[in-house]
Formats: C-alpha cells, structure tokens, sequence
C-alpha cells in the first residue's frame, strides 16, 4: 500500500473515521458473510457518504490486516488530517478551562491507542503528536483507542520542547509527569486551570531540557513500596481522570 494509506479494522474504528471525517475512506471492504446489523447499518452509512463498498473472503481480508479482531470489516483509507496547533484549545466549551495533553515517546502503537482513548474519555479537548507517520500502524492505534485516535482533535508539534514553550504563551499551565525530586503528588495539584500535560513514554520519560521550561512537575502516589512505575497508558489514565474528578461532571460532555 502508499505509505498515506492504510486499513482500519473493525467497525468501531471504522465508524469512528466516518464520524469523525479526518480522513478520506476510499473502499469499505465486508466479508460475503457479514450481514449483521453493525455490518448493514455500516455499509448503508457508507453507500450514503459515497463510499465504495466491496464484499470478499474473510480469508483474504485476513490476510492484508495485522490484527485478528476485523470482524469482516475493514476499510481502505487515506491520511489522516490533523488541525492547526493554533485551534486545539477551541475544543473547549464555553465556561470550561482547556485541557490540551501530549503525549511523547510511546512508541508502541498499542500503548498508544490506549493513552487516546483514555484521554478521550476522560475530557480531554485536544492531543499533541510528533510529526511521526502514525500510518503503518494506524489500524492498531485505532482499535486500541476504540476510534478515539479518529475522534480527537489532535495537532502536530516538533517535540515537547516547543509544545511547552507555545502553550506556556497561551497563558496554559504546563505540567509534566516524572519521578524527580520536586515532583508533586498529583493528588496535591491544581488541574482545574487552563493545563497542557505532558506525558512521556515509560523508557525514556521526559528530558531534563524539557523539565526545565514546565510549570511544574507531578508524580502518581503508590499505595505500597514499588520501584516500577506505571505503563505510559496506565499513568494516562489515573492523570487524565484525576483532571476530570477536579472539574467536576461538568467537565464530560
């Protein structure tokens, strides 16, 4: 396939790339079999959008995913399309503080996913990547996410550095996650304020360059004595969640 290409597997992610509209869905491809609800409404939904459907072996739709979860469906599509960094904080709903989040260095897609989806279903109003080609496991990033990697709105930055920098000129608190001496208990932190979080993947964490332009920086409190930390999507959830507890109900929207 063109590396601006690749397949979403599954009818969650795939209905999440049609919802959400970040990406041009060239065929939607349903085993000869799948006749279901979830596969006709799907398929109905496509032929309405202008969508090409075919039907084929789910033995040779097998054969071009990575996953075993497609449930006869996948879809063929293009790039995804991010918004400009300038837009991220407007997710915000009137009256609510922004909560804008980074994610960096996780590089297994499936952990990845993970963290979105968590992010997604927690409030988070916008995401931060790298500029990676997320592409070749794109499949992966949206199943692990359940789609929310199509639905976030989600902007590209060079790295973590002027990601802070900028969101920093925006008035926005910037925190990070890490295990450093002055590091708060997240617990003890103020995440009701305009925040960008930034969260580093658990081999290499956050660069101390990095550390020296944040607000301020916050560690997960343990229950017991344990030298290992969390997975990245793990501590993704427990930061992201402990956002929204802070805000209140009002905050899920």
């Amino acid at each position: 396939m063109e590396q601006d290409s690749a397949i979403l597997e599954g009818a969650i992610s795939i209905q999440a790339a049609m919802q959400a509209g970040n990406r041009p869905i060239h065929e939607l491809v349903l085993a000869h079999d799948k006749r279901d609800h979830d596969a006709l409404m799907l398929e109905r939904a496509a032929r309405r959008a202008g969508i090409r459907v075919r039907r084929e072996d789910t033995d040779a739709i097998t054969a071009v995913v990575s996953g075993s979860s497609h449930g006869g469906m996948i879809a063929h599509v293009g790039a995804r399309t991010f918004i400009p960094i300038d837009q991220l904080t407007l997710g915000a709903p009137r009256g609510q503080a922004p909560f804008v989040a980074m994610l960096d260095g996780i590089e297994d897609p499936f952990n990845f996913g993970q963290a979105t989806r968590a992010l997604y279903a927690a409030g988070c109003h916008g995401l931060v990547v790298r500029r990676r080609n997320w592409m070749s496991a794109a499949g992966t990033v949206a199943r692990a996410s359940a789609g929310a990697s199509e639905l976030m709105p989600t902007a590209l930055m060079d790295g973590p550095e002027e990601a802070a920098r900028y969101f920093r000129g925006l008035k926005l608190a910037v925190l990070a996650t890490g295990d450093e001496k002055n590091a708060r208990a997240l617990y003890d932190a103020d995440l009701t304020v305009p925040l960008f979080l930034l969260i580093g993947g658990e081999r290499r964490g956050i660069s101390r360059a990095t550390l020296e332009l944040v607000d301020g920086i916050l560690r997960i409190p343990y229950a017991r004595d344990f030298k290992h930390s969390l997975g990245a999507a793990g501590a993704t959830g427990v930061l992201a969640f402990e956002v929204m507890r802070q805000r209140g109900p009002q905050a899920v929207h």
